[in-house]
C-alpha cells in the first residue's frame, strides 16, 4: 500500500514557476514508477509526466515537454514535479500516482494509488 499527499498548488501568473511536491508512504514506494496527471474542469484526466522508480528515464506529454521536470527522492520518498513557464492552460487539478509497475508508462489505468489532488491555477 502506498498513501500519496501533494503539495505546492496555488495561484501563479503565466510565465510563473511551480514545484509540486508528492509526499509517499509505504515500504514499497521506491519500487513504484510515479506519475503526475491533471484534470481541468470539464475534461479527461491526463498524463502530464512519469518517473521510472530508480530515476533514470522520465516520459513527459508532449504539451508539458521542455517546462515540466519530473524527479524524485526515494530517500525522502518524495516526488516533485517542478513547472516552469506556466500557461493558463495548464490550470487544473495535479494528482501524484503510484503505478503497481517499476517501468514507467503513460496509461493512468497502471496506476493504483492516487492522492488527493492539488489545484493549480495560471493566470493570463
Amino acid at each position: 500500500q502506498v498513501q500519496l499527499v501533494e503539495s505546492g498548488g496555488g495561484l501563479v501568473q503565466a510565465g510563473g514557476s511551480l514545484r509540486l511536491s508528492c509526499a509517499a508512504s509505504g515500504r514499497t514506494f521506491s519500487g513504484n514508477a510515479m506519475g503526475w496527471f491533471r484534470q481541468a474542469p470539464g475534461k479527461e484526466r491526463e498524463f502530464v509526466a512519469g518517473i521510472s522508480w530508480g530515476g533514470g528515464r522520465t516520459i513527459y506529454a508532449d504539451s508539458v515537454r521542455g517546462r515540466f521536470t519530473i524527479s524524485r527522492d526515494n530517500a525522502k520518498n518524495t516526488v516533485y514535479l517542478q513547472m516552469n513557464i506556466l500557461k493558463p492552460e495548464d490550470t487544473a487539478i495535479y494528482y501524484c500516482a503510484a503505478s503497481r509497475l517499476p517501468t514507467v508508462v503513460t496509461a493512468h489505468g497502471t496506476y493504483d494509488y492516487w492522492g488527493q489532488g492539488t489545484q493549480v491555477t495560471v493566470s493570463s
